[in-house]
């Protein structure tokens, strides 16, 4: 039974996570006339102090001096907070300029990005309904960037920003909190130091904008650190599979939010090249279902074998006590 309990809660983790990813474009207009990347910098400052109290408050700090010591791992913070400082800020502006649509396009191919870059980066090999995943998103680029006239750069930006953040992350090998609170600190001077030159400038908003222009703005620590939290919940307590199949929520729900509340046009050729990607989806969730399978019934045949070879021993062993257990523990498969 409470297994059964953890792993709904992990789900609900999970939608939560991903439903709140999903929903947020309804929250950027809101911190207008804000640009893009005053927003960013906010994000970054307050992001910092929500997570820090979060840490003070769990009393996990011991991570702190492990990676002063560990220049490389250092390194791959900078990357990686550079990488995802583009990625927040592009799709700032994005929503705040009209492309919400593509810039849920982005977060439906990043799998397929993803996929491509273990290919070209890490040598790894695909299976053949991968490979016609990839080869069908490819497709899709081609038919929306004939539609759009130019290729969907919001998309491809949001996507590769994003896949490679996730490459970079996977080197680190960090918790969430803690990885935000790394990549966050590498950030703080540098948008403190813009925020503080643009209220110099006399155009800073966070003020001038009135007591709850200031809190919105703020509230952005709180919009960063939630999701993140409930996803890293849900993380330990439903396979991966499962978190797997919840990513798709948050592009299906900003991709329903920018037709059904932003009104964003949708031409024949961006459903053509929306349902390829689809497609291709559907064909990776397919393939990572099948081989989840395979993968299970596989485990369970050689723990059924293990226990068959390992039975004549135990029998052995009870039939013979007078056996030297000296002997029989050197030929015995358990250690």
């Amino acid at each position: 039974m409470k297994g059964k309990n953890e792993q709904r809660a992990g789900l609900l983790y999970g939608i939560g996570a991903y439903g709140m990813w999903g929903l947020v474009p309804l929250f950027w207009p809101l911190l207008e006339p804000s640009g893009a990347v005053e927003i960013l910098a906010h994000r970054m400052v307050w992001s910092l102090g929500v997570v820090g109290v979060a840490l003070l408050f769990l009393r996990r700090w011991a991570w702190v001096g492990e990676l002063v010591r560990q220049p490389r791992r250092l390194g791959l913070i900078a990357i990686a907070a550079t990488v995802i400082s583009v990625n927040w800020g592009l799709y700032i502006w994005s929503v705040n300029n009209g492309h919400v649509v593509e810039a849920s396009l982005g977060y439906f191919i990043n799998p397929l990005v993803t996929i491509a870059m273990g290919v070209l980066l890490l040598g790894e090999r695909l299976r053949p309904v991968q490979w016609t995943a990839v080869a069908t998103g490819f497709a899709a680029v081609l038919v929306l960037a004939i539609g759009y006239g130019q290729p969907p750069w919001i998309s491809l930006v949001l996507a590769f920003s994003f896949a490679t953040y996730g490459l970079v992350k996977k080197k680190v090998n960090m918790g969430g909190l803690e990885s935000l609170a790394a990549e966050t600190a590498v950030l703080f001077v540098p948008a403190l130091g813009f925020l503080l030159w643009l209220g110099a400038s006399g155009d800073a908003t966070f003020l001038a904008g009135g007591a709850g222009h200031g809190v919105l703005l703020a509230v952005t620590g709180l919009v960063t650190a939630i999701p993140l939290v409930c996803f890293g919940a849900a993380a330990i307590r439903v396979p991966l599979s499962v978190l797997g199949l919840l990513q798709y929520l948050a592009p299906v729900f900003q991709f329903a939010l920018g037709i059904l509340y932003f009104h964003e046009a949708m031409p024949p050729e961006r459903w053509a090249g929306f349902a390829l990607v689809w497609v291709a989806l559907m064909l990776l969730t397919w393939d990572a279902l099948r081989t989840a399978r395979r993968t299970r019934a596989e485990a369970l045949r050689l723990a059924v074998r293990a226990a068959e070879s390992a039975a004549p021993v135990t029998t052995a062993s009870v039939s013979a006590p007078d056996t030297d257990t000296s002997d029989a523990s050197d030929t015995s498969p358990i250690k």
